[in-house]
């Protein structure tokens, strides 16, 4: 494991920690690879790689409602079941973040929280490798 990845899921888990509710959290490119899953997330029995690929492809729908409807900016999008939430954040051109929440997740608690997160996770997405992660 590269440290950028040790970096990646340390902010995984400290974003778990942070937010009343998250149970997940999962990091992907845009185009729905799976980049990391935060081992201490519950994302057992969830596919990561399927995920990764709906979220990303949820995250590109409501980018392009905004377009069709005037909205620019998209900051975050979600979806609420019976039982928890889903949500998805743009991070940056190349990834998404992505928080799977119970029932009791503290949406109002997520902006804030996350804006930061998504800045960190944005620098280590685009951060050259360096020449000891690139073996």
């Amino acid at each position: 494991m590269t440290d950028k990845n040790d970096d990646l899921i340390a902010e995984m888990g400290e974003l778990r920690g942070r937010v009343t509710g998250v149970t997940g959290v999962v990091v992907s490119a845009v185009d729905g690879l799976l980049l990391a899953a935060d081992p201490g997330g519950g994302i057992d029995g969830v596919d990561g790689e399927c995920l990764s690929a709906l979220a990303a492809a949820a995250l590109g729908l409501a980018h392009r409602g905004g377009a069709a409807t005037g909205r620019n900016g998209l900051r975050w999008s979600t979806a609420r079941y019976g039982d928890g939430y889903l949500v998805m954040f743009p991070v940056g051109d190349m990834g998404v973040l992505t928080l799977l929440g119970s029932g009791d997740l503290d949406l109002a608690g997520l902006d804030g929280v996350c804006e930061r997160a998504v800045a960190r996770i944005d620098r280590l997405l685009t951060a050259p490798r360096t020449p000891a992660a690139q073996g």
